[in-house]
């Protein structure tokens, strides 16, 4: 997984790129979450519409660090889901629960 990093506004953007997946990846997003927050950025969007495959170590990955940026203070907001990451939460309903944006526009206009 490649995650990159920008700033629009007030906003850190990260843009995931690969499989959001048991192991590295994972790990990776986690830390660069919580990086982000430690370092305050208090909101943050990210970019799924490079993630091409998300298993349930991701779905916990994304859970937990919904759960520690709400814990903070902060708000994550994810955005532009491919129709398989889009199905894969809703079949765990976490759309119904998180911050989730067709695309970055609107994404952006909610933080």
């Amino acid at each position: 997984m490649n995650i990159s990093v920008r700033k629009v506004g007030e906003v850190t953007v990260l843009d995931l790129t690969g499989a959001l997946k048991l192991g590295g990846p994972e790990q990776a997003f986690r830390e660069a979450i919580e990086g982000l927050l430690e370092n305050g950025s208090l909101t943050i969007a990210v970019n799924l519409s490079g993630v091409n495959f998300l298993d349930s170590s991701g779905i916990g990955s994304i859970v937990r660090c919904h759960k520690t940026a709400t814990e903070r203070s902060g708000k994550l907001i994810f955005f532009a889901p491919s129709k398989m990451v889009k199905h894969t939460l809703k079949m765990v309903s976490l759309d119904k629960v998180m911050n989730l944006f067709e695309d970055e526009a609107s994404a952006l206009a909610s933080a």
